[in-house]
């Protein structure tokens, strides 16, 4: 199968997904949201994906980079502004029951075999690749991107640990 290159050496395969634009409308509804609660369950991101009529994933993905800009806009006030803030802190609101999260996926092993063969061709693969394995094996993308960024992850872990347990097998010689 042949991928076109383009000019900086990416294939069309590990395109990136192009920036979401919210209109004003859209981002109004979402700053409101935020303001209520910066960690909404997932039947509000599935209640707003709707109402602003996109993917409850693009919703996730807005709220993480909301927060993570709210984070760094209070580090970087005073500190006599940063000890009034606090009130405004809530974090039982951080803290989830179980019932308001994302169940968790479950792979069969065909699925996982398609997973784990497509990691290893490519563990870094853009959009249209996890569009493609995410009909080929019946899962939402988002969720094909979750489980490649936790597989690599744990390859990371697993590659750390390979040169210490080396050094314990020549100790124990």
């Amino acid at each position: 199968m042949a991928q076109a290159v383009s000019p900086n050496n990416t294939t069309a395969a590990n395109r990136r997904r192009s920036r979401t634009k919210f209109t004003e409308d859209q981002l109004k509804i979402l700053i409101n949201a935020f303001n209520q609660k910066p960690y909404p369950s997932y039947a509000t991101k599935q209640r707003l994906a709707l109402e602003i009529n996109t993917e409850e994933s693009r919703i996730q993905i807005w709220f993480q980079n909301r927060r993570a800009r709210h984070r760094f806009q209070k580090r970087s006030e005073p500190e006599e502004h940063l000890e009034s803030s606090q009130d405004e802190d809530h974090p039982e609101e951080k803290i989830q029951s179980r019932g308001d999260r994302r169940c968790r996926t479950s792979y069969t092993s065909s699925q996982l075999h398609t997973l784990i063969e497509a990691f290893m061709n490519n563990p870094y693969p853009g959009i249209d690749s996890r569009q493609q394995l995410a009909i080929e094996i019946g899962v939402p993308e988002s969720r094909i991107q979750i489980w490649f960024q936790n597989r690599r992850s744990r390859f990371h872990v697993q590659r750390k640990r390979e040169p210490d347990e080396a050094l314990e097998q020549g100790q124990d010689l």
